[in-house]
């Protein structure tokens, strides 16, 4: 039976009813949002290249969480540019480093935030590479992912509600768990970085957290974009390896990706919108090609329906403001 019996527009006709029959919905609660933190006070330094984003030094990254939280939004991903760079990320191991300092003062004014530290290198070495580089330039796994698990134990002790690897190092999930129950840390989740590509999306956010590397790529560590049977195999194996939930990145080219995840595991499915992705709307929003709040909604809509369970989204405290209007 055809036209003129289906009409599919029927429940279509207003908004009351495009909200009643809505399939996918995006909420507040969704939503988790990134903040830089460097060295100083009162720092809160326009990151050019993203617009609305910016570096903060640890008393204004508390103003901003406060604020993040208020617009309802649970959670921040927080990342440290730390002044002193070395070969061994010894400022990410520092108890009294700067990102141990930005968890402990956002976590005193924020208890109830939740705050996921990212877990890598390349922010704190001089190469900004996110392993240990050996004498050719190659990454050396095996001592990288030792030093890992000491950052995310550092983290963790500073008070991190879940510490997020993002190296891509292979055995990193479990080198962490075992290091955290060793020490008694036995409830702090690892959000796990488990299918991260090599995109070119990544350009802003390097200028914000002042990691681009200072030779070569990161294509013998980060993924093939070509590559979803692999994307598959990474994350498996970090759910085995102990990991509490597991992020795809970055999130609009790898709507598959995402899909084949929610339809493998069981554990939460993170997905990352990255700078790029954001910038790009942002541009064009500037410009007046297109609407920017449509926009912003539309893409965070598709990532959940692609089965994200949360988004890491800098448009996160307005899209929250948006939401609840």
């Amino acid at each position: 039976m055809g036209f003129p019996q289906h009409r599919p527009r029927r429940t279509r006709q207003s908004d009351a009813w495009r909200r009643l029959v809505r399939e996918t919905r995006l909420t507040p609660e969704a939503l988790v949002y990134p903040l830089f933190v460097v060295p100083g006070r009162a720092v809160r330094h326009a990151v050019e290249s993203m617009p609305g984003i910016f570096q903060l030094s640890v008393d204004e990254a508390v103003k901003d969480a406060k604020a993040v939280a208020a617009a309802g939004v649970p959670a921040v991903l927080l990342f440290a540019a730390p002044a002193h760079k070395d070969g061994k990320a010894t400022s990410a191991t520092d108890p009294k480093g700067l990102a141990a300092q930005a968890i402990a003062a956002i976590k005193e004014a924020c208890p109830d935030l939740i705050l996921w530290a990212d877990v890598c290198l390349c922010g704190a070495t001089d190469h900004g590479h996110c392993g240990h580089v050996l004498a050719g330039g190659a990454i050396d796994n095996d001592s990288s992912i030792k030093t890992l698990a000491e950052v995310a134990l550092n983290y963790a002790r500073a008070g991190a509600d879940a510490v997020a690897p993002s190296d891509m190092m292979d055995g990193r999930v479990a080198a962490i768990r075992a290091r955290l129950d060793e020490a008694g840390l036995t409830s702090t989740p690892i959000v796990s970085y488990a299918a991260k590509f090599a995109s070119s999306f990544y350009g802003p956010f390097r200028e914000a957290a002042e990691s681009a590397p200072a030779f070569g790529d990161r294509l013998s560590y980060q993924m093939d974009p070509a590559n979803a049977r692999e994307a598959l195999r990474e994350v498996l194996l970090d759910v085995e390896e102990g990991a509490d939930l597991v992020m795809v990145k970055p999130a609009g080219p790898y709507l598959d990706v995402i899909r084949q995840v929610r339809d493998a595991v069981s554990v939460p499915v993170v997905a990352y919108q990255v700078s790029g992705e954001f910038s790009l709307i942002k541009a064009a929003a500037a410009r007046g090609w297109i609407d920017e709040r449509a926009a912003a909604l539309e893409t965070l809509t598709g990532i959940r329906r692609a089965g994200a369970d949360l988004i890491i989204s800098y448009f996160a405290p307005e899209v929250a403001r948006w939401l609840r209007a």
